[in-house]
């Protein structure tokens, strides 16, 4: 599978953009269906004061929006950098196609993008991460999901 250079130029754009403009860093990410650019982002973190506001966020969420859909099957998405952990989770729940990239993860380490140290958490065990993270409740907040499997009107996922 190859990827049009043209989408990937526009992600790059994007991304330049975003930090000319000063809306914030340098990632750009669009949208592809069928040949057509459905959605675009750009990173808008430092503008939205959201950490969550990734150009592949930002363009997954426009997309669907304009889908009125959760799904992007048979989407493709062209991303100015590698995906980060939480973009690259964002893809797949959104279940793209294909992702192309331009820039790598070390590029974006190199200019002070590094996002290294998330994946070695997500390795390391509860008890070891740089953030506590403790388990609470579990006995109570698993109703919640015998209520999911009891509700008829739920939406598969």
């Amino acid at each position: 599978m190859q990827g049009n250079p043209i989408f990937m130029q526009q992600a790059i754009e994007l991304a330049t953009e975003s930090v000319i403009s000063g809306r914030g860093g340098p990632f750009g990410a669009v949208v592809v269906h069928n040949g057509e650019v459905l959605a675009t982002g750009s990173n808008m973190v430092t503008a939205n004061n959201d950490p969550t506001a990734h150009a592949e966020v930002v363009a997954i969420r426009s997309a669907c929006a304009k889908l009125g859909t959760f799904v992007l099957d048979g989407c493709e998405i062209y991303t100015s950098c590698e995906p980060c952990p939480m973009c690259l989770a964002a893809i797949y729940w959104a279940r793209c196609a294909a992702i192309f990239y331009g820039s790598t993860a070390a590029d974006a380490a190199d200019a002070g993008f590094d996002d290294a140290f998330l994946y070695e958490e997500i390795q390391r065990p509860h008890e070891r991460r740089s953030i506590p993270i403790i388990n609470l409740l579990r006995e109570n907040a698993i109703s919640s999901f015998n209520a999911w499997r009891e509700y008829a009107g739920r939406i598969e996922y």
